[in-house]
């Protein structure tokens, strides 16, 4: 094997390796499910797994990886973008939804094998570069925690992202992290222009206190901002981190047998949203009207 080989793979097999001892017990099989690579549409196409969904956004001027997921999910990110006629090398900017460890976990690794730029939403800044360490609910779960990145640079609520004639927006759409992510760019495909829209997380993780939660005091303030940002995107794509958001797969296999406009899906976007914002509502009651727990008398 030639030494300019060997050097990936030891890496790829370093940040393997030490993710695995990290959260092993946390992985769901679906996550690391291989699923073929296929364009979305315009020069938007999906790169992930059979759930951890990844996008790459093509241009002449090089490419753009959203989500590097788990560090065990990078080999096959980098299989998928090659089998679509890139090359991995090409990557010059790496984004995420939102920093959990299925969705940034790859990143540092992403980072050395592509010399990619990080940029991350700044209130997830600081678990990202810890490697989760310093995130607001999974702090003390180390078996949560991942390999730390650095970030090159900080976006901001409304920022943008461009490379070469393409522009992404970052919305910030917080609450399931205070960073959490919601992507959107316009894809030309067949000479119209379809409004894409990948979803962070509108998620309510069990566990979440949404009243008085000391480590995160305005997360029920920052769902309800994500819920009205969302309804107010205007959506065609509606994609998302985890593929069961968008039921993927199943409009994947519509996209197979010919259906060439199977992600385009606006009401499947509203009603998404709609439920999401129910289930929050609906727990956000549930904790508001909890009595308080009693004190001991000083």
């Amino acid at each position: 094997m030639k030494l300019r080989l060997i050097a990936p793979l030891l890496a790829v097999l370093y940040f393997a390796i030490s993710a695995s001892a990290q959260y092993q017990k946390q992985i769901d099989p679906d996550w690391l499910k291989p699923f073929p690579p296929f364009k979305i549409a315009g020069n938007l196409y999906s790169v992930g797994s059979a759930e951890l969904d990844s996008y790459l956004v093509a241009t002449p001027e090089g490419l753009i990886l959203i989500n590097s997921n788990l560090t065990e999910s990078v080999p096959a990110i980098q299989k998928n973008i090659e089998k679509l006629g890139y090359r991995f090398s090409d990557v010059k900017i790496l984004l995420i939804s939102h920093a959990h460890f299925d969705h940034c976990a790859g990143s540092a690794l992403v980072k050395k094998l592509t010399g990619a730029k990080y940029f991350v939403m700044d209130a997830d800044v600081p678990a990202v570069e810890s490697g989760g360490a310093r995130d607001f609910y999974y702090a003390s779960r180390q078996d949560l925690h991942y390999p730390p990145a650095k970030v090159d640079r900080t976006l901001h609520d409304n920022d943008t992202v461009k490379l070469g004639g393409t522009v992404l927006t970052a919305h910030r759409t917080g609450g399931h992290t205070p960073g959490t992510t919601t992507w959107t760019l316009d894809v030309i495909d067949n000479g119209r222009t379809l409004h894409a829209v990948i979803v962070g997380s509108p998620s309510v993780i069990p566990g979440y206190k949404l009243v008085h939660n000391p480590t995160y005091p305005q997360i029920a303030e920052d769902y309800k901002h994500q819920f009205e940002v969302l309804n107010a995107l205007p959506c065609d794509l509606f994609l998302g981190a985890h593929g069961q958001f968008f039921d993927m797969e199943e409009k994947y296999a519509r996209l197979k047998a010919g259906d060439k406009a199977a992600f385009i899906d606006p009401a499947g976007y509203k009603a998404f949203v709609a439920d999401r914002k129910s289930v929050f509502e609906n727990e956000l009651a549930r904790q508001q009207a909890a009595p308080p727990k009693s004190r001991p008398l000083q």
